[in-house]
């Protein structure tokens, strides 16, 4: 099962898109600026692991998500998604909010972090 998700972003402007279907065409890609976006590979290890790696907890069938980050307006989590297969779940966040959310506790999805200045973050879901 696929659980990953295509997250490209512009080097020159920040613009960050989730693609759906990523162009398989040799020498294609999704253009901003003038210039082909990157993608965006997720983390997973670093020295600031504990603040950007979302965790959880399973509880009555629920898993409840949190990334222990900063939420300021200048540098906080974005958006939190849990991924499996085709299906996904996002919860978009403003500065000043926690990083927190909930979602249907689904065994071997993979949950997604986004962090305005230090970009994707993953940890599977056991």
């Amino acid at each position: 099962m696929n659980n990953e998700l295509i997250i490209k972003k512009c080097k020159k402007c920040g613009a960050t898109i989730k693609v759906l279907q990523d162009c398989e065409c040799q020498g294609c890609g999704i253009v901003c600026c003038n210039e082909t976006m990157e993608n965006v590979v997720p983390n997973s290890v670093d020295a600031a692991f504990e603040k950007h790696v979302p965790t959880y907890e399973v509880k009555d069938g629920k898993i409840f998500v949190k990334v222990n980050h900063v939420m300021e307006e200048e540098h906080y989590i974005e958006w939190v998604s849990m991924v499996n297969g085709d299906r996904e779940c996002t919860t978009y966040f403003k500065p000043g909010e926690p990083a927190e959310t909930h979602f249907k506790y689904i065994p071997g999805s993979t949950l997604y972090a986004y962090c305005n200045k230090h970009d994707l973050w993953k940890t599977e879901v056991e």
